[in-house]
């Protein structure tokens, strides 16, 4: 497991116990974006006092939430009821809380990756990427998309050259976007971190054309491994747009080759941003 405190994402995914069930948490405001905080952070603080409710059984495995209101920076509480707790699986109910407001709600399955580890049988194709040194840096993302996107300075990512022509107004129009991934300040990852990688790239739709926040309604994510060290493999898609909604599934490969996370979400179409909201 790599949390450690001197790492940021281990720092603003902390949670504290505050006694029946519930975990005082810190939405931090750098992972904005848009009109709100980011998704995939706020499963990750979930999935961090999930992880704290249910010791013995580390690693989130599925996880499915519905997001309800859009969370704001500062105080939150993580309320945790554990539903089933077996010799191998246990399977809990979580709502992030700020005030009177529900802004998540999610059910979870926890265990251990390392169990059974070595039964792999993967049909799936791992995405071509060039080299690293071939890629597109976030770093060089226009001012307009930094300024609504502060969270894209929590990540070292390198975008697929042939899939970033949204960021000079010429997208694809294919609907994929992908790109080499990993955390800035060097934080290796590890299962629950990738609740929020799945949810850390740029909208699809950004290569359709249609720029702006796309605000989750669903998301679901099921941890199939322990990514080993180094560089992750990040790939979005959407194949269908409809009554202002689109789908978008991700697959997540880490340094070996490995496929450790796979996940769909159903978000709103986008609407334009400034960076005030």
């Amino acid at each position: 497991m790599s949390t450690h405190p001197s790492y940021e994402l281990d720092r603003q995914i902390a949670v504290t116990p505050a006694g029946e069930g519930r975990y005082a948490a810190d939405v931090d405001a750098g992972w904005s974006v848009g009109g709100g905080i980011n998704g995939g952070y706020l499963l990750a603080l979930m999935g961090s006092a999930l992880r704290a409710a249910l010791p013995g059984k580390p690693d989130p495995l599925a996880v499915s939430a519905f997001y309800l209101s859009a969370a704001q920076p500062g105080p939150a509480t993580v309320a945790v009821d554990v539903r089933r707790q077996g010799g191998r699986l246990a399977t809990a109910s979580a709502e992030l809380r700020q005030g009177e407001d529900t802004r998540i709600t999610a059910l979870a399955t926890y265990g251990d990756l390392d169990r059974d580890a070595g039964d792999v049988r993967t049909t799936a194709v791992e995405p071509h990427l060039p080299p690293v040194e071939e890629c597109v840096r976030n770093a060089d993302a226009p001012p307009e998309i930094k300024k609504i996107a502060p969270m894209m300075d929590r990540f070292d990512m390198r975008f697929h050259p042939d899939q970033v022509g949204w960021a000079v107004g010429q997208p694809s129009g294919n609907g994929v976007i992908s790109a080499w991934f990993r955390m800035a300040d060097g934080r290796e990852p590890d299962p629950v971190s990738l609740l929020m990688v799945v949810d850390a790239l740029p909208p699809v739709t950004f290569e359709l054309g249609m720029m702006g926040w796309a605000p989750t309604l669903e998301l679901s994510v099921h941890v199939r491994a322990k990514p080993a060290p180094g560089w992750l493999k990040v790939r979005h898609e959407t194949r269908n747009m409809a009554g202002g909604m689109f789908e978008e599934d991700c697959e997540v490969w880490d340094s070996t080759g490995r496929l450790v996370a796979q996940s769909r979400q159903l978000a709103l179409q986008p609407r334009p941003v400034t960076a005030g909201g």
